[in-house]
């Protein structure tokens, strides 16, 4: 396999017989494959068939991609899936779009607490305990809630 492929009788090339089948003759056969495909599935077809690799727990979900999940329309196939009252009959599927819908606002939310932790319990304040802990992560996570919260609000809930 290691010889030098000869083009016709008289012409030889610098590629050796082994690149020749191996590189030129598969690419070649992939091609055809791939325009097979494309001429059989539509292009919608195939991108739903490549959205729902991100479903796949293969390597603790690796391909996992809230855009390409977010494109399936699953929110829309669980409202009709309720609708048609279909979640009862087919509840691990139901269960799978929940969680699916999920997924994406739960993993913010538990890396933005985290983040913050990182941030309340540095190496100075290692050794606070776990309700201290809490109390200040509660306060820091949830800004927003504690801005509406007036003085006069606590005030009167601690005389």
């Amino acid at each position: 396999m290691d010889e030098v492929y000869v083009v016709s009788r008289n012409r030889k090339s610098d590629i050796t017989n082994k690149h020749f089948f191996k590189y030129d003759i598969f690419n070649a056969v992939l091609d055809m494959i791939i325009q097979e495909l494309g001429d059989r599935f539509s292009e919608v077809s195939t991108e739903l068939l490549t959205n729902m690799d991100t479903l796949s727990p293969r390597n603790s979900f690796c391909m996992f991609d809230a855009s390409k999940l977010m494109r399936l329309r699953i929110a829309e196939l669980s409202r009709l899936m309720v609708e048609t009252e279909k979640h009862l009959s087919y509840r691990y599927v139901y269960l799978l779009l929940k969680l699916a819908l999920v997924l994406p606002v739960a993993t913010t939310t538990v890396e933005r607490c985290f983040s913050t932790m990182k941030l309340v319990k540095s190496d100075l304040r290692s050794r606070m305990n776990d309700e201290f802990l809490n109390g200040c992560l509660i306060g820091a996570i949830e800004r927003e809630a504690l801005a509406r919260v007036t003085d006069e609000a606590i005030m009167d809930r601690f005389q």
